[in-house]
């Protein structure tokens, strides 16, 4: 009925519309159907086309390394290494009806984390 093509098939070659995917009725795998006439391609190979996802830049909301340099010093346990100093920083990052956040960075590994 059909030939084999070496491209995705994605659109009915006799009337252009979109082709869906839909199950063999002998449970033997995968074709393709158009729902406007009656073309019909069973699926024999998996067709993969990777995309490789390039990361962005992303920067630090909270101003990077220079939002440390003025900062005070509390008791606090870092959940990363136990070491019980940190640099803290308080920020408004919710409405204003809502408490600040408090942003830690532990003074021996730098591990950074949120309270509230």
């Amino acid at each position: 009925m059909a030939t084999r093509t070496d491209t995705m098939l994605s659109f009915c070659p006799h009337c252009a519309n979109m082709l869906l995917v839909d199950h063999c009725p002998d449970g033997g795998g995968l074709k393709f159907y158009c729902q406007t006439c009656p073309y019909v391609h069973d699926i024999t190979e998996t067709i993969r086309d990777p995309v490789k996802v390039e990361r962005k830049q992303v920067d630090d909301v909270l101003g990077g390394d220079g939002a440390w340099k003025n900062v005070d010093k509390t008791s606090a346990t870092c959940p990363k290494c136990d070491h019980g100093m940190a640099y803290f920083m308080q920020i408004q990052i919710r409405s204003a009806d809502e408490p600040m956040s408090t942003f830690y960075k532990c003074c021996k590994c730098a591990n950074q984390w949120r309270e509230g």
